[in-house]
């Protein structure tokens, strides 16, 4: 089992950034398939990115593509969100999520462990 804590949200400006981080426990963090989702007010949870094993593979929602970035360090047990030109939009809270199957997923009910989300609010 693998608990998870996401830590970095907070308020920041339309067009400024903020680097979300999701710490791991468990000694088998690498071979776990992440995934960060987000969900706003009202809205129905949503896919934001997801990363292999290695980091080599990584995954995007459209509406993130190109302004967000996941990367992760094992040797950390922490796997990160780089949220880039944010907007209004991107208000929400984030999770992340971890994946035993070694596969890609896109879809909530694929990921096995979830931390308990950091709110993100950016302003126009």
């Amino acid at each position: 089992q693998v608990q998870l804590v996401e830590s970095g949200g907070g308020l920041v400006q339309a067009g400024g950034s903020l680097r979300l981080s999701c710490a791991a426990s468990g000694r088998t963090f690498s071979r776990y398939y992440m995934g960060w989702f987000r969900q706003a007010p009202g809205k129905e949870r949503e896919f934001v990115g997801a990363i292999s094993w290695t980091g080599t593979n990584t995954d995007y929602a459209d509406s993130v593509k190109g302004r967000f970035t996941i990367s992760r360090d094992n040797a950390k047990n922490t796997v990160y969100l780089q949220m880039n030109s944010l907007k209004p939009e991107d208000t929400a809270v984030y999770y992340c999520a971890a994946r035993t199957i070694a596969t890609m997923a896109r879809l909530g009910g694929q990921y096995d462990y979830w931390g308990q989300g950091t709110q993100v609010t950016v302003s126009s």
